[in-house]
């Protein structure tokens, strides 16, 4: 065997073990954080979406008040530095709902595990039906139709509503019909009903409530948070996803027995 040979030979042999080894750490830290790596989760990400609105007094809330207010605490000219004092509503802006939104002994946001945080994202589109009825609803018959296109949701997943509401925000319409009166889509319980029987962890939507803008009895509210999984609505810039192929990543809040609250949400495409 010629010297080059045997130099080549080793090489692969070294690499090899390298690689190995990399594989040994990287699983037994997955372990150890409680989960493998997930598959399905976008592995050589090339883009970074945010899919959380910038916010502030002005953003549309579900009671119409303020969500957020900020004063000054400290300033550069008095203090050497600049801080604001925040008052801050949990549900305003891109939030979360934690279980304890809607039931009495549910997680609250800081108990929300960290693996569901980090989730293939699946997108379901009805944006051509809510151009047509405003409290349009994804429903059971949507999810298996995106199945039937798409191949199963996977593990672990967040499902997403793309309605094509987040470009409403700056208006009325985000909130209300001409009426006056709430108008935006939302899930519908047949179709929550339906992931729940799967490993879902979330659902999401891209306007101010889970349920649809006339719903009046808050059905996916009612049924969803309390089985112990969690939402997240006000999403933004779902229009530059694709509905399969994503990971989500929810930048949860962490103060203690909160119910919900402000959120940074990014998508690795």
């Amino acid at each position: 065997m010629c010297n080059q040979c045997v130099i080549e030979d080793v090489k692969r042999n070294m690499l090899s073990r390298r690689l190995l080894f990399k594989g040994a750490v990287l699983t037994g830290a997955a372990m150890a954080a409680g989960s493998l790596p997930n598959p399905v989760l976008a592995q050589t990400a090339r883009r970074v979406v945010d899919l959380t609105h910038i916010y502030d007094s002005k953003f549309p809330t579900f009671d119409g008040k303020p969500g957020i207010e900020l004063e000054w605490a400290a300033e550069i000219a008095k203090d050497g530095y600049q801080l604001h004092k925040l008052t801050i509503f949990e549900h305003t802006g891109t939030h979360i709902d934690a279980p304890l939104h809607f039931s009495a002994d549910g997680a609250s946001v800081d108990q929300l595990e960290p693996q569901k945080l980090v989730a293939p994202l699946v997108i379901i589109d009805i944006t051509d039906r809510a151009r047509e009825e405003a409290n349009s609803t994804v429903e059971a018959v949507d999810i298996e139709r995106w199945i039937s296109a798409n191949g199963d949701i996977p593990a672990g997943a967040i499902v997403a509503l793309r309605s094509g509401w987040g470009t409403k925000v700056q208006g009325p319409a985000f909130r209300n019909d001409e009426a006056g009166k709430f108008a935006f889509p939302g899930f519908g319980k047949s179709a929550t009903d339906l992931l729940l029987e799967r490993d879902t962890v979330a659902i999401g939507v891209d306007t101010l409530s889970l349920d649809p803008g006339n719903s009046a009895d808050f059905a996916v509210h009612n049924s969803w948070l309390p089985a112990g999984r969690y939402g997240i609505e006000g999403l933004n810039n779902l229009e530059a996803l694709p509905v399969k192929g994503a990971t989500i990543v929810v930048g949860a809040p962490t103060h203690r027995g909160g119910t919900g609250g402000p959120a940074r949400i990014l998508a690795l495409v």
